[in-house]
């Protein structure tokens, strides 16, 4: 087998991804250098330099400070992407507050976890509603918009940061429990963004399409977050709409684009996909991207998008290399810096060996970029060492690329075998009545749980039965990997960033499952 850290895109000092102190660091000398500059663009400020977003943050700054906000705490953020959004959230960093990024898609009882947990000083917040709801909880909290509406000031120290303070607290998705808030210090997210930067070949001529919310680590920690550190630009978009980003990568000559697997197929299925072709990188990542739609994407665009892998508790981890192979299902290689083993279930990195090529393993990871533990939870998080099981499993095939099979949780144990779901939903994927498809188990006197397959029908077409699906994977699956059950569903239940979430397929299912 190859050795994986061979591979391109790996390897690397991990001290050399932290040498420069912090990201408020590193966009404060971007400034200085080249001020004028195009930094980003927004359908209302049109574009601003590198000069005038650092003074923006700066007076963000003074009027936080002047409102009684200190190094380390706690500031919840949520507004639409744009420049007043990142001129807060930069202020924040640049001050030392640790940014509590918020969905806007969030409820009151979800907001009303997260203020319970964080305990914020303060929050910039868009929306009216959700304002009330933390106004309610916490009463005492410095509350205003992106504008940051409060009295001019002066915060006496900007960019001045230790790596090991923290910067951002991070909650989990939430797919399958409540989430958890993950510690990210100044030094995760310096050496998340310089890993991409050495990667991915990211420079100051590269300029991003910028459609993903920055509240994810996707859009936020990736994408915002690599363009100023890498001294790039973006183009900020309020939400994804296919045509929209086709225009942006034409009129402003964009290099990259960053998506989730929803984002693509509806590229992919556009009349004006060719034009994608002007791009130099596509970057899916946050769910698994399909192989058929990998293939699609490149018949219809000339692109082989490049897959890559990591979490909130660590910002990137795996990708696939820019230049070689980007195999349709993989995610490749651990990124600069970044130490990877597939362990048997049970097992912790030390003496234990890793699992065989093609078999599965759970991820542990280690590394500069990964977090420093769970907020108010000891004994969370990383072990001693530095070793963080993510709750993933992989497998690795003969030259070293990385699949992922699913959550740990996520396994279907029937009749005593093990079954991953993804490995299935690969093979069910191109069956033609069927849009899109979701494996779970289901609890089964006889077998434990069954694999059960939850689908959403092609248009116009019903939904398959067990049978077919079994006939339409025979020769392709063990049989104790068949489905045993078919749910029809209207959708597929998604988060924000069109991760699955299996805890609530029980909920939108449109009928009774059709078991054999």
């Amino acid at each position: 087998m190859s050795d994986p850290a061979a591979q391109p895109g790996a390897g690397g000092d991990p001290e050399e991804l932290t040498a420069g102190g912090s990201l408020p660091a590193t966009w404060r000398d971007h400034a200085a250098r080249e001020p004028d500059r195009p930094c980003l663009h927004d359908s209302v400020a049109g574009w601003i330099s590198r000069g005038r977003l650092a003074e923006a943050g700066a007076e963000v700054a003074g009027r936080l400070y002047a409102a009684g906000l200190r190094r380390g705490d706690r500031v919840l953020l949520s507004a639409p992407a744009g420049v007043a959004l990142v001129a807060a959230h930069t202020a924040c960093l640049r001050m030392g507050l640790v940014v509590v990024p918020l969905n806007a898609a969030l409820r009151r009882r979800e907001v009303a976890h997260i203020v319970a947990d964080a305990s914020p000083r303060g929050a910039i917040l868009d929306d009216p509603e959700m304002q009330s709801w933390v106004r309610q909880d916490a009463p005492e909290a410095v509350l205003c918009t992106s504008a940051v509406d409060l009295r001019p000031g002066n915060a006496p120290s900007l960019d001045d940061l230790d790596g090991d303070e923290p910067a951002m607290l991070g909650y989990t998705s939430g797919t399958t429990g409540t989430p958890k808030g993950a510690v990210l210090t100044h030094g995760n997210l310096l050496a998340g963004a310089e890993s991409l930067r050495r990667a991915w070949g990211w420079s100051g001529s590269d300029r991003l399409v910028l459609a993903l919310p920055l509240f994810h680590m996707h859009g936020l920690g990736v994408g915002l977050h690599g363009t100023l550190h890498c001294g790039a630009s973006a183009i900020l978009q309020p939400s994804f709409d296919a045509d929209a980003v086709i225009d942006a990568v034409r009129e402003h000559r964009a290099t990259l684009f960053f998506g989730v697997p929803t984002m693509y197929n509806r590229l992919a299925g556009n009349p004006r996909a060719p034009e994608l072709a002007a791009l130099r990188l596509a970057v899916s990542g946050s769910a698994p991207l399909p192989a058929e739609l990998h293939r699609r994407l490149e018949e219809t665009t000339g692109l082989r998008t490049l897959e890559r892998y990591g979490m909130t508790e660590t910002v990137m981890l795996v990708s696939n290399p820019l230049d070689g192979d980007r195999r349709p299902g993989s995610v490749g290689f651990p990124l600069p810096g970044v130490e990877l083993r597939l362990l048997g279930v049970g097992q912790s990195p030390g003496s234990a060996p890793e699992v065989p090529t093609d078999a599965p393993g759970e991820i542990w990871v280690r590394g500069p970029n990964v977090f420093a533990g769970y907020w108010r939870r000891p004994g969370t998080g990383p072990r001693t060492d530095g070793w963080f099981c993510t709750g993933d499993v992989g497998r690795r095939d003969a030259d070293g690329y990385l699949y992922l099979e699913g959550r740990r949780g996520e396994v279907i144990i029937t009749g005593g075998f093990n079954v991953y779901p993804r490995e299935v939903e690969e093979q069910l994927a191109d069956h033609p009545q069927i849009t899109e498809v979701v494996v779970a188990g289901r609890p089964d006197e006889e077998w434990g749980e069954i694999v059960t397959a939850y689908v959403v029908p092609a248009p116009g077409r019903r939904a398959p039965t067990a049978g077919e699906l079994r006939s339409h994977v025979a020769e392709r699956l063990a049989p104790y990997k068949y489905p045993r059950a078919v749910v029809p569903v209207e959708a597929i239940p998604r988060n924000a960033l069109g991760k699955v979430q299996r805890h609530l397929l029980g909920e939108v299912a449109s009928t009774e499952a059709a078991a054999t």
